[in-house]
Order: C-alpha cells, then structure tokens, then sequence
C-alpha cells in the first residue's frame, strides 16, 4: 500500500518525465527552426520572467539564505540547467529522440554512484543489478544493438553528447540533497537566473560561429513550450520529488523518459521504433523496477 507521502512524488515524478519525454521530441523539431544555445537561452531567459511575476515574495522571503550559497546554487544551474540542456539540443542535431530519451536512462546510474560516493549512502545488491541493466540498456542504444561498433568506437556524437549531458545532470539531482532549506520556488529562481546567465557566453559563442539565424514561428513555439513544460513544471515537481524520497529513488523515475520519449517519437516524428529500441526498453525499465525494490534501508537495531 503505498501512502500519500510516496504517492504524491511518485506522481510529481511521473509528470515531470513526461515532459523531459517530450523534451526529447522538442529536440527534433527544432533542427533547423531555432539554433540549440537561442534555445537554452531564451528557455531559461522565459522562466527568470515567470518567476519574477508569480514568485517574487518566495524570493524575497528566501534571499537571506539563498544568499549565503550562491556560489553552489551557481554551480548547480549552470550543470543542472544550462550544461545539461545546451549538450541536449545539440545532440538532437546528430540523433534521434528515442535514442535520445533512451540514452537518459543512464541518469540513475550516474544518481546512485554519486550518492554513495558524495553522499555515502549504500547501494544493495538488488539496486547494483538494476543499475547493470540500465547500463546494459544505455549500450545497446549507443551501439545499436551492434556491440561490435563499440569496439570500432562509431558510437553516434549525438549519443555521446547526450551521456555526457545525462553526468552533469546527475550531479545536479545529488547536489539537490544539499539544498539550503528554502520554497521549492526560491531556490529554481536563483538556478533558473544563473542558468541564463551561462548561456549568454554560449549563445555569443554559436554566434560568432555560425552567424545569428532568426528562429522561425515554429522555433519561437518551441521556446515557449521548453520554458512551460519541461523547464519551469518539470523543475520545480523534480525538485519537491527529490525532497519527498530522496535522489537516489527520485532518479529512477528519469528510466520513465524513454517510454514516453519513443511513444511520442514514433507518433509525432514517425521515428522507426527497431528491436535494439525494444530491447533496451526492456532492460532500463528492468533496472528502475530493480532500483525501486532494492532501496536501502536502515538497519533495525
């Protein structure tokens, strides 16, 4: 039975995989409508102004002690929301968005090892093979069911980049157990604020690379859509799920991505769902069930 406590996150969880699913898909459809650093620019740049029109007195309230820790909320936007995001977009150039919400299946193994390496908190037998049939998962996605590609190293840049992009966020959802002790609101806003901060040197960067393209209609829609769904919702119910159950089992709920990622890819993108897709399914939504019954408990004394 599971009680209101656990049922509120689990739903808080679901949510907000739901949205980083379509997030994958967002990926896509911006390829050749708006360049990946305008996105992650003007996606963090809209929340900033949300949260100063609806959530100015969670700041105020919060800003004595949100103060004292900028330099680690500093360092937890720039990983957790601008590093993250801007690898994302870029990956979305050079892979599909099954592999691409697939390959966020590595998240919770990178969650569980950071938590008991920062956090020291162990990691039974039954969660180290869920973590084995993430990661078995992750590499089948990554070769393409063809193993033998890894051996030759012609894993996809695209995939590359989005395992790269899953580290950094990894390291975000461990650091949220150190949050100082503020609204859930106050502390996204100060993230939200230095996220958009770190993108300006990488949107002037692409720039001085590639020129300025004005986003198309379609580009500016997607903004909007990254700004609602998967950056200020998917956030701020991220942040209260890790506060209810912790990152170590919050984290495994991003194993939900790739199910809706490769739903809404096949019918939105008409994205050819292959057997290794299958099986890699399978052996990530093997290793969150695993994750999920194998959770560490304290020792009865």
């Amino acid at each position: 039975m599971i009680d209101n406590h656990r049922l509120r996150a689990y739903l808080l969880l679901t949510v907000t995989t739901w949205c980083w699913g379509l997030n994958a898909i967002i990926s896509r459809l911006a390829v050749g409508e708006i360049s990946p650093m305008q996105l992650v620019t003007l996606r963090w740049l809209g929340v900033v102004l949300i949260l100063l029109v609806f959530a100015r007195q969670n700041i105020a309230r919060d800003w004595p002690v949100l103060r004292r820790h900028l330099p680690f909320l500093g360092l937890m936007g720039s990983c957790g929301f601008t590093l993250f995001n801007a690898l994302f977009y870029v990956a979305g150039h050079h892979t599909t968005a099954i592999n691409i919400g697939i390959l966020q299946g590595s998240i919770p193994v990178f969650v569980l090892l950071g938590s008991l390496l920062v956090l020291r908190h162990p990691i039974s037998l039954v969660q180290g093979i869920g973590v084995v049939l993430t990661l078995l998962g992750v590499v089948t996605v990554a070769s393409r069911g063809q193993l033998d590609s890894l051996g030759d190293l012609a894993v996809n840049r695209g995939d590359l980049f989005m395992l790269i992009a899953c580290f950094f966020y990894a390291a975000y959802s461990v650091g949220l157990s150190r949050r100082p002790n503020v609204s859930a609101l106050g502390l996204f806003a100060v993230m939200a604020a230095v996220a958009w901060l770190v993108s300006l040197p990488l949107v002037a960067f692409e720039t001085y690379q590639q020129g300025w393209v004005m986003p198309t209609r379609l580009g500016w829609i997607l903004a909007l859509l990254v700004t609602l769904l998967p950056s200020l919702i998917a956030q701020i119910f991220f942040i209260q799920g890790v506060a209810l159950i912790g990152p170590g089992r919050a984290g495994v709920f991003v194993n939900l991505v790739p199910v809706f990622a490769s739903i809404m890819a096949v019918i939105f993108l008409r994205e050819v769902f292959e057997l290794y897709h299958a099986l890699a399914l399978l052996l990530v939504l093997g290793g969150i069930w695993l994750s999920e019954i194998g959770k560490s408990r304290p020792a009865v004394k």
